[in-house]
């Protein structure tokens, strides 16, 4: 079965640029980025894995652990990074899982169970569908899966404005509107009746609909 948001994020053990991991261990307490790429040396994937690293602080003030996959071999990956640095400025500064045997986007449901064989031989095309990026809490539960096609850049600076949701939505019971950025406004969690908003937010609401209860930022 496909994974769901909610579901425990299968652990695994795998060799990485940073040495062999187990994935459960390796996030501990932090929250974590797994994005995955369908092969090495393929145009869109080195932007991104560029991008990645220069706004790695950001990730890092947030206490989230970027790790990448690409459906190739670690030395590979070595190999690859020297272009990434070169057009893009910034070389990866976070480990990249090697995942030749096609074992880990197996489990994470990018390619189909039964796929056999290796990484050797598989053109992009034929692992277009490894292209996704999920968020995972420290509770090791999936938090966000998107999914891009091979001819579309990710939007990282996106995936950071989504934590920001999820890390303020665990800490208190609220919701964040469309497009909002860190600091706006937020709505109080529909969970929450209006004799509990009142003890919690004493102070009162907008509320342009009875179910659309607007409060300030918690943390403002």
């Amino acid at each position: 079965m496909a994974l769901q948001i909610g579901d425990t994020a299968p652990d695994f053990e795998a060799e990485t640029t940073a040495g062999r991991i187990r994935f459960h261990d390796w996030i501990g307490q932090s929250w974590c980025v797994l994005f995955s790429h369908p092969k090495d040396f393929t145009p869109v994937c080195t932007t991104e894995l560029g991008y990645m690293a220069k706004i790695k602080p950001e990730f890092d003030k947030r206490n989230v652990k970027i790790i990448g996959l690409s459906v190739d071999p670690v030395e590979s990956h070595a190999r690859w990074v020297a272009d990434i640095e070169e057009t893009q400025g910034f070389s990866p500064n976070y480990p990249m899982i090697g995942d030749s045997d096609l074992q880990v986007s197996k489990l994470y449901g990018m390619l189909p169970a039964g796929t056999s064989g290796t990484s050797e031989g598989r053109s992009p095309a034929d692992n277009q569908t490894v292209r996704n990026v999920f968020v995972i809490g420290p509770d090791k539960k999936i938090k966000l899966i998107l999914v891009y096609p091979m001819t579309t850049g990710r939007n990282f600076d996106e995936v950071l404005r989504v934590i920001d949701s999820l890390q303020l939505t665990a800490q208190h019971r609220v919701a964040t509107p469309v497009n909002w950025q860190q600091g706006e406004d937020v709505i109080i969690a529909g969970s929450v009746s209006d004799e509990e908003a009142r003890r919690i937010y004493p102070q009162g609401w907008k509320a342009p609909k009875p179910y659309i209860r607007i409060v300030p930022h918690p943390a403002a």
